[in-house]
């Protein structure tokens, strides 16, 4: 039989379907390339060329980054996620699965042409994968921003065809790829709509519409009181009182004796100072993010002026357990950690590192950099056994990430204690890399994790030192952690997208 004969079965009409289906994609580009669009020629071949490379994305992303919003920072990073994916899977698979030739010039304008014509296949566009991978990843994020970055990306989209490299099929399935790749990355990565619902306990708090009652202790620099002022303009009727570090406290008991709901803008510390006098005098807490951690407002989801003001307006508030500390004379509370050994030198050199290089990473470089000091193992008796304890860090509610230096909580009143304990004689460097490089605690020899309502150690060396929401104070003897379970009321918004 020859080998030129064509044996393959297709559907009957295949070659007509397909013929009528290129026909009609190049009358619609022939149709744009006729059209006159106004305003369009001197803007969508520079945005065309914009999108290059992703650069157009690139320093989309970076403002956004610069408005120093956690969402816009959240939204940049998805978006930007989202179109590595789209673009690898276009350069990787798309390209080279279908060669269409680029549509011919003959009927588009010469002032619309690029400089340098594409020398790729036609089929799909890679400019319009990766224009709706990133504006799709960015919208899933926030629905706002998404709204101010799609109309870029469509005119991206567009531009492809109107400077003539594309044909309109190829466009929509480019951008179809994109929107693909940012819910792939979603799959992977969810976003904050798809994590498990909060079990915090919702609370009765008063509604302030114009902040009328609400009395703000704010400590820090410059940037605490600009965010303090946006507070004001929001609810006009709040009551602001701005104070050095050092008198936190004396300004919140003052403000407590005449607030109906006590506020407080600054670190975990002053969080901290702001919980402990709410508690005492049975005020509702308003937090508003001022510090360089902020873990307590972080978990709650207020990341901003407008999350904490549409609370407060609302009187959207939920109880949350408090920790709480006694060793001797000394005692306290927690509202997001507590701590002992190299813990506090570990999670600064995390802290330092982890928006260069990620959490895991830093993690390994943290613990690496910690264990170039001097550090001797504390021991204490744990677990009815006296053991050298490198670290031990309990969080006030379960924390949802491996490692020593856990990641975030979705539940503020759950009762328990998040314990990890990094233990053992010798030189810490093997369990400190390892309990920062590897998975779940409990499958590891090196290092241990449980989870419970209350915690007692002894036996522990004078001048120990306990970091506790970002301050540290010295024990000794016996130290005891339990739970005040439900005991806070804080305002939290119902929604944190923006």
């Amino acid at each position: 039989m020859s080998p030129d004969v064509d044996l393959t079965v297709r559907p009957p009409g295949h070659h007509i379907l397909r013929d009528r289906f290129l026909a009609a994609d190049t009358r619609l580009f022939e149709a744009v390339a006729a059209r006159h669009w106004p305003g369009a020629g001197p803007v969508l071949p520079r945005l065309s060329r914009a999108a290059n490379h992703g650069v157009l994305w690139f320093a989309t992303a970076a403002a956004l980054a610069a408005t120093r919003s956690p969402t816009a920072r959240r939204a940049a990073t998805r978006g930007l996620a989202s179109l590595a994916l789209a673009s690898a899977t276009i350069n990787t698979i798309g390209k080279r699965s279908i060669r269409r030739p680029r549509p011919l010039l003959d009927n588009v304008p010469l002032v619309r042409h690029l400089k340098r014509q594409p020398i790729t296949t036609s089929f799909p566009s890679g400019h319009s994968a990766s224009a709706a991978a990133f504006a799709t990843g960015v919208a899933l994020e926030s629905r706002g921003w998404g709204a101010a970055v799609a109309p870029v990306a469509a005119a991206v989209a567009l531009s492809r065809v109107y400077t003539g490299v594309h044909f309109p099929s190829d466009v929509l399935v480019g951008a179809a790829l994109g929107v693909g790749a940012a819910y792939a990355v979603r799959g992977l990565a969810p976003t904050r709509d798809l994590l498990p619902p909060p079990g915090r306990p919702h609370a009765e708090a008063p509604a302030l519409p114009d902040g009328e009652g609400l009395v703000v202790v704010a400590s820090g620099g410059t940037a605490t009181v600009d965010r303090v002022s946006a507070l004001l303009d929001a609810l006009p009727r709040a009551e602001a009182v701005e104070c050095e570090p050092d008198d936190v406290r004396t300004e919140l008991e003052k403000a407590a004796t005449r607030a109906r709901v006590l506020g407080v803008c600054g670190g975990d510390g002053a969080v901290n100072a702001a919980a402990e006098v709410a508690l005492r005098h049975g005020l509702p807490l308003a937090v508003l993010p001022g510090g360089t951690r902020d873990h307590g407002a972080r978990d709650l989801g207020v990341e901003d002026v407008r999350d904490l003001a549409r609370a407060v307006r609302d009187g959207d508030a939920v109880r949350v357990d408090v920790g709480r500390f006694s060793s001797g004379d000394t005692e306290g509370v927690f509202l997001s950690m507590c701590s002992l050994g190299v813990y506090p030198q570990l999670a600064s050199e995390r802290e330092r590192w982890s928006r260069l290089i990620g959490d895991r990473p830093a993690d390994v470089l943290g613990a690496a950099r910690v264990l170039r000091g001097d550090h001797h193992p504390l021991r204490a008796r744990f677990q009815d056994r006296t053991r050298p304890l490198w670290l031990l860090f309990a969080g006030n509610g379960t924390y949802h990430r491996t490692g020593p230096v856990p990641g975030r909580r979705h539940h503020l009143a759950d009762g328990l204690l998040d314990v990890r304990v990094v233990h053992g004689d010798g030189h810490p460097a093997l369990r400190l890399l390892a309990a920062a490089a590897t998975g779940p605690l409990r499958r590891s020899p090196l290092h241990a994790a449980i989870r419970v309502p209350r915690l007692h150690l002894d036996r522990i060396a004078p001048g120990t030192l306990l970091a506790y929401d970002g301050e540290v104070t010295e024990i000794s003897g016996d130290l005891t952690l339990s739970k005040l379970p439900e005991a806070l009321t804080v305002y939290q918004p119902r929604s944190t997208d923006s």
